[in-house]
């Protein structure tokens, strides 16, 4: 007997044939924000509950906005409790990013918040997530829903053959922020210290030579470029928060320069 049908995950499509998805991030708490950026046609957009300004009251609408689009819908947990990853994908996440993992044991306990028995433990209750997904929400979801471990820490990049051997595990990100700190280094994306980019480098081979999605947090379009080139296959560029200042700045230093010349052109002439 056929399943019924379920939305299907594009990330994964786009990565099973060859390519890159491209993921832009939310930091904003908006709904009109959040609309604006999917129609802008990223491949998927994370709505980010750890350092984002987002709790779980604006969660649900952001996520029904992107669903206006074809993007797809991933958000990053504020950190690895079952509860709330729970209620992040009944809310319609169709990927959920995990951060500070550092274990095989913390996978298995991802694995289990997420997952529906018998590969885990995760309570019936998809209230909006079956509206998104279809009438095949629950019987397809495991393998539908994409769990990224972030690998960001010491104890991740000593683990992380056995993090990658965890089943149920689908992908890595990339937090190059805290795994610069973690090797001693300032925080920073786009890093090029040798220490950091060996690291970073390592995690996106033993990534994809596990089968499994390769992610990254990046700044700018050529430094997810390199890491497209190096074997990453999913990349994040730039922010909500950071089009919105650097488009204010462009604007307003446009204006003034504007202003200036205006002001030159107009001023009286020496007479001698």
């Amino acid at each position: 007997m056929s399943q019924p049908p379920i939305r299907p995950n594009r990330l994964s499509a786009i990565t099973a044939a060859g390519g890159a998805a491209v993921n832009g991030w939310l930091a904003i708490p908006s709904v009109l924000s959040a609309e604006v950026m999917a129609h802008a046609g990223w491949d998927s957009l994370t709505v980010d509950m750890q350092h984002g300004m987002i709790d779980y009251d604006a969660l649900g609408p952001m996520l029904a906005a992107i669903s206006t689009t074809e993007t797809v819908p991933v958000v990053r947990a504020p950190w690895l409790e079952p509860g709330i990853l729970g209620k992040i994908l009944d809310a319609g996440a169709y990927g959920v990013i995990c951060p500070m993992i550092e274990t095989a044991a913390d996978v298995e306990a991802f694995v289990s918040a997420t997952a529906y028995p018998p590969l885990g433990r995760r309570s019936f209750g998809p209230i909006r997530a079956s509206l998104y997904g279809g009438a095949g929400y629950f019987s397809q979801a495991n393998e539908t829903i994409l769990r990224f471990a972030m690998i960001e820490t010491a104890g991740a990049l000593a683990n992380l053959d056995a993090i990658l051997a965890v089943p149920g595990l689908d992908a890595v990100y990339v937090g190059p922020s805290d795994l610069s700190l973690a090797l001693g280094r300032p925080p920073t994306f786009d890093q090029e210290d040798p220490k950091v980019l060996e690291a970073i480098l390592e995690i996106g081979r033993k990534t994809r030579a596990a089968g499994k999605i390769a992610g990254i947090h990046n700044g700018y379009p050529p430094y997810a470029r390199r890491m497209i080139a190096a074997g990453y296959n999913f990349v994040t560029v730039g922010t909500d928060t950071m089009f919105l200042a650097g488009g204010a700045r462009a604007m307003l230093a446009e204006m003034r320069e504007g202003q200036k010349t205006a002001a030159a052109d107009e001023a009286p002439g020496r007479g001698y």
